[in-house]
């Protein structure tokens, strides 16, 4: 066999439908709900409680709301793409195992390889993010604080500040890798009562907020632009969608449920509705809390690493600020418990197809989770949570999710003139037009968004230049490991 059709090999759609139904290494116990909790668990976060008051504080004003739509639309253009892939092949490992049918051995690797990265680093941002609201909510309620080197991770750009580790990053990021190695069930439910926790939150902050909303704060919608000393435009139309490559952090996650393919009972009818009904239900809840939070306060106040908090202090309702940070602590968790459970299984499907070493295809002889990649994904998510500052790292989050979408809405198109004829339990509508838009807002919002501006055209918003070099970077490590281990060892070069 030539190299390039070793490196094109695709895996049968037909054998991975066929195996979806004869394996059973993996309970299947996860119904509709609970898969739909695993995909807001993943959603619902960081963009309610940070993103939403921030970026109306920095970018977009109280456009901040069309700044979600706009991430949300590019988002639900992949959604559909996920829903139909996951009702036609019910299989663990989401983006990677559908590459694997449609565009072959090298790039699913190399999309597998890239979301275990970002999975594992959005687990450690969030796990520093929880210690934070942990952190604070521990000073609000008993005025107690943790020793200074105990707070944190030590920072080479401020070496005296005597901070170490950050003790609770890390200690959150190993109990809930232990809780994903016991039955999937009971951590499932234990995310599902969490979820609703969350939920519950934001719909205080909704409910609550609404009666102190002044509709002036609102006017003008969208602010003038406005350019500072280093000749960064902020607000305006190009601030909208500089916010909006930025909130899409926020409106990603429902791909998480999509690796729990072969835990849950009836994948072919459940996986496509959890996929468009976490992202809907995450959709209403972000333009809500987006509305109310800059009708409550002038925006420019929401400059805060908590602005929901920042709102309601501001408004002296300190009853609802203790409420609101249970519920941000139960919101992250549930990102946290979602996205290392995503995690795990892509490392379990690329061990399975042979890609990775078998040690990390075996599953747990009691409960039946793939414990051993869990524990090695929770010991890797606690160090870099607990000794390393985050910082730019973050920004790593985003750009492997958005080369993931362009894949699988290209991907399924390819399929559809392909095979025709294969059963789709779910068929994406106008997938023509949905598609390629949601490969072009992916590509956006990676590169930026082409803007008139100052007589010539700019790329407004974009990830840094140095998040793609972090990239570049990740995959040669990737393909270093493929060639000298993969395409020697995978499932299809041992049957070729």
């Amino acid at each position: 066999m030539g190299m390039a059709s070793r490196l094109g090999r695709r895996m049968p759609v037909e054998r991975l439908q066929e195996e979806a139904g004869a394996r059973h290494d993996l309970r299947r116990v996860l119904g509709l709900w609970q898969l739909s909790a695993i995909g807001v668990g993943a959603i619902i976060g960081v963009g309610v409680f940070v993103l939403a008051g921030q970026q109306a504080a920095v970018n977009a004003g109280p456009a901040v709301t069309l700044s979600f739509l706009i991430a949300g639309l590019g988002s639900a253009c992949a959604a559909l793409a996920y829903a139909e892939f996951a009702g036609m092949i019910p299989v663990t490992g989401s983006a990677y195992t559908y590459a694997y049918a449609v565009l072959g051995e090298l790039l699913a690797w190399i999309i597998g390889w890239d979301l275990l990265i970002e999975y594992a680093l959005v687990c450690a941002v969030v796990a520093i993010g929880w210690s934070g609201y942990v952190q604070a909510l521990l000073e609000q309620l008993t005025g107690w604080q943790l020793p200074l080197w105990a707070r944190g991770a030590y920072d080479p750009a401020h070496p005296h500040s005597g901070r170490v580790c950050d003790v609770i990053a890390l200690g959150i990021a190993l109990v809930v890798a232990w809780l994903l190695t016991l039955r999937t069930e009971w951590g499932a439910r234990v995310n599902t009562v969490i979820v609703a926790i969350k939920v519950l939150g934001v719909a205080l902050v909704i409910g609550v907020g609404a009666f102190y909303v002044d509709t002036a704060h609102w006017h003008p919608f969208v602010p003038p632009p406005v350019t500072d000393a280093q000749g960064v435009t902020h607000y305006g139309w190009g601030g909208v969608l500089a916010a909006a490559s930025i909130v899409f952090f926020a409106v990603f996650g429902y791909d998480t449920l999509t690796t729990a393919a072969e835990e849950a009972r009836h994948p072919q009818r459940d996986l496509p509705r959890a996929v468009l009904l976490s992202l809907a239900l995450s959709m209403v809840l972000y333009v809500a809390v987006a509305l109310v939070l800059t009708g409550m306060v002038p925006y420019q106040q929401l400059d805060s690493p908590a602005p929901v908090d920042a709102a309601f202090k501001a408004l002296g309702l300190d009853w609802v600020r203790a409420v609101i940070s249970v519920a941000a602590i139960a919101g992250i968790t549930s990102v946290l418990f979602a996205f290392m459970l995503g995690a795990a299984r892509i490392a379990f499907a690329l061990a399975r197809d042979g890609l990775l070493p078998g040690w990390f295809a075996q599953v747990h002889p009691k409960h039946g989770t793939p414990a051993r990649p869990t524990r090695v994904l929770g010991v890797f998510i606690a160090l870099v949570a607990g000794f390393l500052p985050i910082g730019e790292v973050a920004e790593l989050v985003n750009i492997g999710t958005l080369a993931a979408f362009i894949v699988i809405c290209g991907a399924v198109l390819t399929l559809r003139v392909r095979h025709p004829e294969l059963p789709r339990s779910f068929r994406a509508p106008a997938l023509w037009l949905v598609a390629p838009l949601g490969m072009l807002f992916s590509l956006c919002l990676i590169v930026g968004w082409p803007w008139w501006q100052d007589g010539r055209f700019v790329l407004l918003g974009g990830l840094p230049a140095v998040t793609l070099v972090r990239f570049v970077v990740w995959m040669a490590i990737g393909l270093v490991i493929y060639a000298v281990y993969g395409i020697r060892h995978s499932r299809l070069a041992r049957t070729a």
